[in-house]
């Protein structure tokens, strides 16, 4: 058996009385952020001194005596705001010794973007259709799915989200699953990822992008137009960031959705999945394709597949995407083409078909010999005939 965490996150709907309960925690929590932040920097700028986890820990019962709020607060959330500072500072140094990125000293933390509060161990009890959290009270919660049996036990961290207007509670549970066996692999697929089309599976297959960005243009630029011209710090302007905010959250939870849908379809399909390796980051810095790169999320795609393989007991596999849409899937010989061109033709063998199929066979056979199979019985297709009987007329 195999131990792995996963998050189940419900919506919860906390009274008049409740929402202000955990608005002031959620306020607490962020000055107490960035007052350690606070300390660790002025103790290096003044003395060169490193503030650890516990030496903050230590003064934690001293604050409390003067600082009202806090002392509505559990105390383990307290000590896991502590822990998130030291975690940032820790990635800090990490950054700073890996030398892969920019360090990205840790930041203060604004009223907006703080927006959750952890209760690591205790505190918190998961009922029937209650949600009961320390020092907050009984708060009602939708379980659209169900947790595992004996979840109170498994359930490790409950983590209260706000997001805009609407509160979310995470539980993330301790799971134990089989052992995948991978030696069998019946049934294989590769994925091209790409912008017209999300997805092109190496069978032909297709799923095209609804482009919720995109759709939602017009609409967010005249709200945004507006929250431009209001005056800065005003309640109108409070209310139109809100409105601008709501839209996104809008296009997010579409194509989430939707990712969630193609993942759980792919894994329930296949037993081994291959993609190709990206480096998206790198990727984003082309100013022509980096809001369409965005617009289709392709890491959010590759991760919903990869943990929901991983419970499945199926395999997932990234191999290196050089030339995967310039090499001829048939005969393996390099065609160069520019992204404008759409339909592979190989002047070698002949092959004529969709580029991202092409690439999306190449992505499968690399996976395969990865994996120590090849792929049997492939018979090119010629996709300018399949064209024209898909655009045949009905008889």
């Amino acid at each position: 058996m195999v131990k792995i965490k996963r998050t189940y996150k419900y919506r919860i709907y906390p009274n008049r009385g409740q929402k202000s309960i955990l608005e002031t925690c959620l306020n607490a929590c962020m000055v107490l952020y960035n007052d350690c932040l606070t300390e660790r920097r002025d103790a290096w700028k003044t003395s060169h001194k490193s503030i650890n986890y516990y030496d903050q820990a230590n003064q934690l019962k001293e604050i409390k005596t003067f600082d009202d709020e806090l002392k509505e607060v559990h105390s383990q959330v307290i000590q896991d705001v502590l822990k998130r500072v030291d975690k940032a500072f820790k990635n800090f140094f990490r950054r700073i010794k890996e030398q892969k990125e920019e360090p990205g000293y840790p930041r203060y933390k604004q009223r907006t973007r703080y927006n959750s509060f952890t209760y690591p161990q205790k505190g918190f009890k998961l009922e029937d259709k209650k949600l009961i959290l320390s020092k907050i009270g009984s708060v009602n919660v939708k379980k659209h799915r169900g947790l595992p049996e004996d979840a109170n036990t498994k359930i490790k961290t409950c983590t209260i989200e706000r997001d805009l207007d609407r509160w979310y509670a995470c539980f993330s549970v301790e799971m134990e699953i089989e052992e995948p066996n991978h030696e069998s692999i019946a049934n294989s697929i590769g994925i091209d990822l790409g912008i017209n089309h999300l997805i092109t599976l190496s069978n032909g297959d297709t799923e095209d992008n609804p482009k919720y960005l995109s759709k939602s243009e017009r609409k967010l630029s005249r709200k945004q137009r507006k929250l431009s011209k209001s005056k800065k710090r005003s309640n109108n302007r409070s209310k139109r960031r809100f409105g601008v905010a709501k839209i996104h959250r809008k296009v997010r939870e579409q194509r989430t959705d939707l990712l969630h849908k193609i993942s759980r379809s792919l894994v329930n399909t296949y037993d081994l999945i291959v993609f190709e390796d990206l480096k998206i980051r790198n990727m984003l810095k082309n100013h022509h394709l980096s809001k369409s790169i965005s617009d289709v999320s392709w890491s959010k795609l590759t991760n919903f597949v990869s943990y929901k393989a991983e419970e499945a007991g199926r395999r997932v596999e990234f191999v290196n995407p050089k030339n995967t849409s310039q090499e001829c899937s048939n005969c393996g010989k390099i065609v160069k083409k520019s992204l404008d061109q759409r339909v592979h033709k190989c002047p070698f063998c002949g092959l004529v078909m969709d580029r991202d199929q092409n690439a999306a066979i190449n992505i499968l056979k690399r996976g395969l010999k990865r994996v120590g199979q090849e792929l049997s019985e492939f018979k090119p297709e010629d996709f300018s005939k399949r064209r024209m009987i898909q655009e045949a007329p009905m008889l």
